[in-house]
């Protein structure tokens, strides 16, 4: 097996407080690219080296984000400092296992993530597999999100493997067509690409999962996974794979938070074991299945 090799997420890492009862919270920290990193330093062997990189503040909540970050095992030196700016924060509510949320983001110092191209690039260097998603791009003004997807692309043609979540949050976005053109850009910067069902024919149009695995497949994914809730993934390769999967089915979900955050990281573990992209849909529809039963976003108990 190969050593030392290098797996980065890239987005933005929030104040997470999470209904566990009536009024009362729970605080953590989390976000969808960090889920990811988290799941994957769990799922990967010691000798892939899991980083976070993102922009954070100088105040109090920046540094307790940086320590529980380091803590969990995964690389900090990819968090840069910007002062005079803080941390984002949400909170989950919960019913019957669905979630809705609630932002204060506007001072999230990950906004300025693409906006030193030096400090990008030196970013995204000599990584094996760096992963993203359309959060990480709709935080980022309109030039930065083109700043942000160049970069991926010379890593890529560097020799990155680039995964893109395009994990839809429409009030993000300034408009549909800004939402189209920069999930478009940001999965034409990928070799692997993420999407789930419902979005993609909300915003695309797409009549069938294999209509969104065309559209990607032609704007230059190597692989595709389409999600589609508790109904079969679809998945395409160019390697050969072409079929569909039945998920797990959870008849009781208790929080769906990081269901789609956890099946990236199962995923791309499972592709960098060298695992056939098959293999590693069903190790990420299991972990997914195990996540959605507990609450928050991130599940220790489930490696216990």
């Amino acid at each position: 097996m190969t050593t030392d090799r290098s797996f980065l997420s890239i987005g933005e890492c929030m104040v997470e407080l999470a209904q566990t009862g009536p009024d009362t919270y729970r605080r953590g920290f989390a976000g969808d690219t960090f889920n990811t990193a988290w799941y994957a330093r769990r799922l990967l062997p010691p000798e892939w080296r899991v980083a976070y990189g993102s922009c954070i503040g100088t105040d109090t909540v920046s540094d307790e984000m940086a320590a529980f970050i380091d803590a969990e095992g995964i690389d900090t030196s990819t968090l840069r400092r910007v002062p005079e700016r803080s941390v984002g924060l949400y909170m989950i509510s919960t019913e019957k296992g669905e979630r809705s949320f609630s932002y204060w983001r506007s001072q999230s110092a990950a906004r300025l993530l693409a906006d030193d191209t030096d400090w990008l690039d030196g970013l995204l260097k000599d990584r094996d597999v760096i992963h993203l998603s359309g959060i990480t791009l709709a935080i980022l003004p309109q030039a930065h999100r083109s700043t942000l997807c160049a970069a991926l692309r010379r890593a890529r043609e560097e020799g990155a493997f680039v995964s893109f979540d395009t994990n839809l949050r429409p009030r993000l976005w300034e408009s549909e067509e800004a939402m189209r053109d920069g999930l478009t850009m940001g999965a034409g910067s990928a070799d692997l690409v993420l999407p789930s069902f419902d979005e993609e024919t909300d915003l695309f149009g797409d009549p069938t999962p294999a209509d969104t695995v065309a559209r990607y497949r032609d704007g230059g994914a190597r692989m595709v996974v389409v999600k589609n809730g508790g109904d079969d993934v679809t998945l395409w390769s160019e390697g050969g794979v072409d079929t569909t999967l039945t998920p797990v089915r959870v008849e009781d979900p208790v929080d769906t938070t990081a269901a789609g955050d956890s099946f990236a990281a199962a995923t791309l573990a499972g592709l960098g074991r060298g695992a056939a992209l098959d293999a590693a849909v069903r190790d990420a529809m299991e972990l997914s299945a195990k996540v959605i039963r507990t609450p928050g976003a991130l599940a220790p108990s489930i490696f216990e």
